[in-house]
């Protein structure tokens, strides 16, 4: 594991465009989402970060979701090194842990590059245009180090829901590094910085 920080893409940043398999079969877009705010979280199955929040995530998801929000959660890591984050095991997650978004599967990679994801967890909070208004962690807890609260992101939600700005002091997310690919590595992976 190299504890890695998020990139913080430029706030008003358009939002990427995906078409990634979901764990239900289905495939799932950005088009899906038009005309919602949309949170883009880049989590996978084993990092000790992810798993120190992921039942206060999927409360926070769901609280949201009933507000308008659209929710998706996306899984790049290399699966040859990191079985643990494989589709099938994936699918064990969302029923183990009681997502109600779609948790996306990123093979190839680009979609996390596209998103300039670095970590997970990885946050990435979108206005209804779907410009970027927060990009950061979910609060300050770590893991061994506090309960989650999630307060973070549930201001930059609020202020979403409201159609306010967001908080303008944002902090990098911290996790393990995205598990690329031998040679995929993006530009901004500097392992060990």
């Amino acid at each position: 594991m190299v504890l890695t920080p998020s990139t913080m893409v430029e706030l008003g940043t358009q939002a990427p465009d995906f078409a990634l398999p979901s764990t239900d079969g289905s495939t799932v877009t950005r088009e899906d989402f038009s005309g919602k705010p949309l949170l883009v979280a880049f989590i996978c199955n084993h990092c000790p970060f992810v798993i120190h929040l992921r039942d206060h995530l999927a409360a926070t998801a769901k609280t949201y979701q009933e507000k308008g929000v659209a929710v998706v959660a996306v899984s790049a890591n290399n699966i040859e090194t990191h079985p643990d984050d494989s589709p099938e095991k994936m699918k064990e997650e969302v029923a183990n842990v009681g997502y109600t978004f779609p948790y996306l599967y990123d093979e190839s990679q680009e979609v996390a590059k596209a998103y300039k994801a670095a970590c997970t967890p990885d946050f990435f909070l979108y206005d209804q245009n779907h410009q970027l208004v927060y990009r950061g962690q979910y609060d300050s807890s770590r893991p061994e180090k506090g309960e989650p609260t999630g307060e973070d992101l549930i201001a930059a939600l609020d202020a979403v829901v409201a159609g306010e700005p967001a908080v303008a002091d944002q902090k990098n997310s911290m996790g393990c590094n995205i598990k690329w690919k031998p040679g995929n590595e993006p530009e901004y992976f500097n392992p060990g910085k």
